[in-house]
């Protein structure tokens, strides 16, 4: 009887090794997933940093619309990569991690830019998109590090 206790308990084990490699591999998932919106909207702020210095050197109206058509595409990425980094934070919940990623770029920036459309007005906007873009790299290496660390526990 002991033997067979063993034999079932060992099973356990497996089946608990099992859940928390596929609980690995859905969180890696996620993570690619974050990544892949993360990397996108990195070229997007790229994009907008370059027509902000444009812009800030005189560019004028077209210049300043170019950019914010970039700082929008850079938004939508952001958003998706929010709704895949929550989806990563929840995977990572399953798995005793913590993350928490925050990224965003102010709404009266893009008001002022358009309306005011000065020096100061430009720098603060540069200075958001540059703000921005540094944490979208930051985010890119936390999530790498992670997905790392649970590819070595597979």
């Amino acid at each position: 009887m002991r033997l067979g206790s063993i034999v079932f308990v060992k099973g356990l084990e497996t089946m608990g090794a099992m859940r928390e490699r596929e609980e690995i591999y859905e969180a890696i998932a996620a993570a690619d997933d974050a990544l892949f919106y993360l990397r996108k909207a990195q070229e997007c702020l790229g994009s907008a940093g370059n027509w902000g210095i444009v812009d800030m050197l005189g560019g004028g109206f077209l210049t300043t619309m170019i950019k914010h058509s970039r700082i929008n595409k850079a938004q939508v990425e952001l958003e998706n990569a929010r709704d895949a980094l929550h989806r990563f934070s929840r995977e990572l919940s399953d798995l005793s991690f913590d993350e928490e990623i925050k990224i965003e770029i102010g709404d009266f920036l893009l008001f002022a830019d358009y309306f005011f459309d000065g020096l100061i007005a430009d720098w603060m906007a540069q200075s958001r998109i540059q703000e921005a873009r540094g944490q979208v790299s930051s985010a890119i290496d936390r999530v790498s590090a992670i997905r790392d660390a649970l590819k070595e526990r597979c």
